[in-house]
């Protein structure tokens, strides 16, 4: 597989840009952020580099019937992300006390679930998912070590992303 493959799945109509105005795209350079976890405190995405390969699955809601699912799957997997020295961060606009409520009752999620809800949505924004209703749209990054995305897939809020693709990209990039 091209390790700078790009998907882009059914995107919705409604979707916002990045925040250079444009959509970001493989080999552009992950926008850093802070944010809060539900279990880690804050996290900062320029810490990972040089450190970690990075995912970051961006999902529109806790409590939502396809998010139950996407989560929980990551969780099966997280261990495996572990092994590709790459660090798994799942970002959603809610809260941390619902990101936390919401972990408890499906039974604990051991990597971070990261907080775009204050300011509303910046982070989405940042990264041009950030859709007209207020939540971030269904897409996965996978960033290498030195901060550059090598991999989006875009999804309708429907679909899952394929998680043992995403682990082939992940496993494709250098150290």
């Amino acid at each position: 597989m091209d390790k700078d493959a790009e998907s882009i799945n059914g995107r919705n109509d409604d979707s916002s840009q990045g925040a250079a105005g444009g959509a970001l795209k493989v080999g552009d350079t992950a926008p850093d952020f802070t944010l809060p976890t539900h279990n880690e405190g804050e996290l900062n995405l320029a810490w990972y580099r040089g450190r970690k390969k990075v995912v970051l699955a961006f999902y529109p809601g806790d409590w939502t019937p396809v998010c139950a699912t996407q989560v929980p799957e990551l969780q099966a997997v997280a261990e495996r992300f572990e092994q590709a020295n790459c660090q798994l961060l799942a970002i959603s606009v809610d809260s941390i006390p619902s990101h936390r409520a919401w972990a408890k009752s499906l039974g604990g999620i051991s990597f971070p679930l990261m907080s775009d809800y204050f300011p509303h949505g910046t982070v989405a924004q940042k990264y041009g998912i950030l859709n007209k209703r207020g939540y971030a749209e269904r897409t996965v990054f996978v960033i290498d070590m030195q901060g550059t995305i090598r991999y989006i897939e875009r999804l309708n809020i429907n679909q899952l992303p394929d998680n043992e693709k995403i682990l082939s990209v992940v496993a494709e990039l250098d150290d």
